[in-house]
């Protein structure tokens, strides 16, 4: 049990409890929501980062690779940018990488010479079929707890608030 849990709440209420002494007249409700969220996909990026690591890519890296296999056809780099939300910058360094590991090819665009296309390997298709299923069941993990109604709930409710930042 974490000292946050002993004093009767989470991370987030004893960081809470806390400001609320330093500045009493603020509002810090928002903190209940968005430092929860923070604090969750941070601690489920370190998770994802430690199951990434023993099969050799990134985290970034397997936002590409799983963005390739999502599509289940080759995409413009361009297309992967959007997807990821990464620059156009970040994915022509992450591609360079997963080629040279034999885990995408690029291929040319039979319209357009100009444009290249990305397109899982075999290799990279079997590890995001390996690495997917295992990571959605340490996901499923972290919701324990939450009943059908809870999740469909929750899921509703952080929809919302993902409309308002685009």
């Amino acid at each position: 049990m974490t000292a946050a849990q002993r004093s009767g709440g989470d991370f987030v209420d004893h960081v809470r409890r806390e400001w609320t002494a330093t500045f009493p007249e603020v509002d810090l409700s928002p903190m209940e929501i968005l430092a929860r969220i923070n604090r969750i996909a941070s601690k489920t990026n370190h998770l994802l980062d430690a199951a990434l690591s023993p099969v050799g890519v990134s985290r970034a890296e397997f936002d590409v690779l799983s963005a390739l296999r999502r599509a289940g056809r080759a995409l413009r780099a361009s297309e992967v940018t959007s997807v990821t939300l990464m620059s156009g910058a970040s994915t022509t360094k992450i591609t360079e990488r997963l080629v040279r590991e034999g885990l995408v090819e690029r291929l040319r665009f039979e319209r357009d010479a100009r444009v290249v296309l990305l397109q899982l390997t075999d290799s990279g298709t079997e590890l995001v079929n390996r690495v997917f299923p295992t990571r959605l069941e340490k996901d499923r993990e972290l919701l324990t707890g939450l009943d059908a109604q809870e999740l469909d709930t929750l899921a509703a409710l952080l929809r919302k608030v993902a409309l308002n930042v685009g």
